[in-house]
């Protein structure tokens, strides 16, 4: 199974992007995609996810400027940010699990600032 992020870039303040996480190898339609993020110097932390039964989930710090969605037929999972502000600077990666197994992209990186 292979994750490929896409979409990153450098955005003003109040900016929007649209990050992408193409999978091949394997049909993650029906399965749990996280999108998460790194800044320098700290752990990986959890922006976004989406389960089988189309239900999703944010922490606080995202929830009303963040979407997490599919595409079936493009086996894709795409992360719309909106409403960005320059804490939200870091390398944003997806993950998904199947049969137990953890998989995760190689990272896009997001740059907020003016």
């Amino acid at each position: 199974v292979q994750l490929v992020e896409s979409g990153g870039g450098l955005v003003q303040p109040g900016g929007s992007l649209r990050l992408s996480c193409a999978a091949s190898g394997s049909d993650i339609s029906n399965k749990f995609v996280g999108w998460y993020r790194q800044h320098p110097g700290k752990e990986r932390s959890w922006v976004a996810e989406i389960f089988s039964d189309g239900s999703t989930n944010y922490p606080d710090s995202v929830k009303g400027r963040y979407i997490i969605s599919r595409d079936n037929a493009k086996n894709t999972v795409y992360l719309q940010m909106n409403m960005l502000k320059p804490e939200d600077t870091a390398v944003y990666y997806c993950r998904t699990q199947i049969y137990g197994n953890d998989y995760w992209g190689q990272g896009t990186q997001v740059t907020v600032s003016s």
